[in-house]
């Protein structure tokens, strides 16, 4: 970290002596979850509030810290169901008792945001997107939801919207994690916001050596709105070689709809020394999702590897086209298939590739969030109120 971010970081923890980090759920781990990690570098002492906690995955320097979970965490199976709790986790959060901290941040694409903060508290919400849940129905489509919910589910969206756009006015300071969900917070909660790019440890990727091969790859949780049916269903089509690495609640159906004969392989969750070989020797990585920002393609860059992505969202802010992969338009597995073609036509540079992911390095997510946290808290307590 620079002079500058040092001393920002340091100010920030002599100033906020209790810090509560409060996110959604640890259940898989994921993008989101890189964050809340990060977090607990800059702030050693912070405590960890959510609504479900299964410690089983996650690094001993997050088990090591106070976890406080809600009443949903002792419901049976909700450490696999925890989508179908949406609707009770805004209650669940504003339960939290957060008396006595003096910083909050909140981890938030969905319900986190909306805990209660005491008074006189600077709370920030690094928005990994506002509900998607609540403002894009289309985020369902592949999610298993019965037929009473089916018939409710008009009248339950409409709730949900009405409590985040309550919740949205909590936050002092919304930290936006691109410019694309940016451009959401002011469009759905009237509110600005500072884009800060999420953290991605690229000096680990930048030192695996590139061995490069004929498979390519799908790499992170396997659930319906990253559409990983599109990449099977392309490679399928196109006799091409591909490596799905991850497990996730969409994996079942995806194994049942492979036919025969293709080169398709299901690895499930792999190790993170599997994980960096398989970044070495895909072809390159395939991102059919749409994604607020993404932190996969920007690892696979860091470790030379282009990225073919769906050209909405996170991507087109971190996958240069032409230059360090390929952006489709249309989110189909026949446009995926011919953007895979297209990216068969051109000679990237290796370096170009791995350059790109620089600008996405951890220390400047410390750098840039203690700096705005600071400016925030140098605020008259009126003023933040203010918004």
């Amino acid at each position: 970290m620079s002079d500058g971010g040092s001393a920002a970081l340091a100010e920030l923890r002599a100033r906020f002596r209790r810090v509560a980090i409060v996110h959604e759920w640890l259940t898989i781990p994921g993008g989101s979850e890189q964050v809340v990690l990060e977090l607990l570098e800059m702030f050693p002492d912070a405590e960890i509030f959510t609504t479900i906690y299964d410690p089983a995955p996650w690094p001993e320097r997050l088990r090591a810290r106070p976890v406080h979970v809600s009443q949903l965490d002792r419901i049976p199976g909700a450490r696999t169901n925890y989508p179908r709790l949406l609707p009770l986790m805004d209650r669940a959060f504003r339960a939290f008792d957060l008396t006595g901290f003096d910083l909050v941040i909140s981890s938030n694409h969905a319900c986190a945001k909306n805990v209660r903060v005491p008074a006189g508290a600077l709370h920030v919400c690094y928005c990994h997107t506002p509900m998607r849940y609540a403002w894009d129905e289309r985020f369902l489509d592949g999610e298993q939801v019965g037929r009473a919910a089916r018939l409710l589910l008009p009248l339950l969206l409409r709730q949900m919207r009405r409590r985040d756009l309550a919740g949205s006015a909590s936050p002092d300071v919304f930290v936006a994690n691109s410019a694309h969900v940016a451009e959401r917070i002011y469009r759905f909660y009237g509110r600005p916001s500072v884009v800060v790019h999420p953290p991605v440890d690229v000096d680990h990727y930048l030192s695996l050596a590139r061995r490069g091969g004929g498979h390519y790859l799908v790499f992170g949780r396997v659930v319906p709105y990253k559409r990983v049916d599109l990449a099977v269903q392309a490679c399928t089509r196109g006799g091409i070689a591909l490596d799905v690495a991850g497990d996730g609640r969409a994996l079942g159906a995806i194994r049942g709809g492979l036919g025969a004969g293709g080169q398709v392989e299901l690895l499930g969750r792999v190790s993170d020394a599997a994980r960096d070989d398989l970044f070495s020797a895909a072809r390159a990585l395939l991102f059919p999702g749409e994604e607020d920002f993404g932190i996969v393609p920007v690892e696979a860059q860091a470790a030379g590897l282009p990225v073919i992505a769906y050209g909405v969202g996170g991507a087109r802010e971190t996958v240069l086209d032409g230059q360090t992969g390929v952006l489709f338009a249309e989110q189909t597995a026949d446009c995926l298939l011919d953007a895979i073609r297209r990216f068969e036509s051109l000679e990237l540079d290796e370096a170009t590739v791995r350059e790109n992911a620089r600008r996405f390095g951890r220390e400047e997510f410390r750098s840039r969030l203690a700096s705005v946290i600071l400016q925030a808290a140098r605020q008259p307590s009126a003023a933040r109120a203010g918004h």
